[in-house]
């Protein structure tokens, strides 16, 4: 994947899984736990999003993801770079919180 040069990654996750069932809503909790283990934290219901400093880190957080999925249910893993995710749109209604911000500094492991 080639993201012109930028080095730095958001990795979005958005999922639709099936809750009417005790054993699917574990799953979905499994695979939830999963995502905020890994360093992933909720954009909104559904949408978990992380920073990763390269695209090859990137693909190390799918490749973590596509390990976990559940049997049902529907994932799809989008990943875009800091200028595309600032110029993501956010509207509100009455109540709002703050934006994500890229770090300030990146994180070595």
């Amino acid at each position: 994947m080639n993201f012109g040069g930028l080095n730095t990654v958001w990795v979005i996750v958005m999922f639709d899984l099936p809750t009417d069932t005790r054993q699917a809503r574990k799953q979905y909790t499994i695979f939830r736990k999963h995502l905020l283990n890994d360093g992933f934290v909720m954009m909104q219901y559904s949408v978990y999003m992380r920073h990763s400093a390269s695209d090859e880190n990137a693909q190390a957080h799918a490749k973590r993801i596509k390990c976990h999925l559940p049997p049902d249910g529907e994932v799809r893993i989008i990943k875009i770079t800091d200028k595309q995710f600032g110029r993501i749109e956010v509207f509100y209604g009455e109540k709002h919180k703050k934006i994500e911000q890229p770090p300030e500094q990146l994180s070595l492991f």
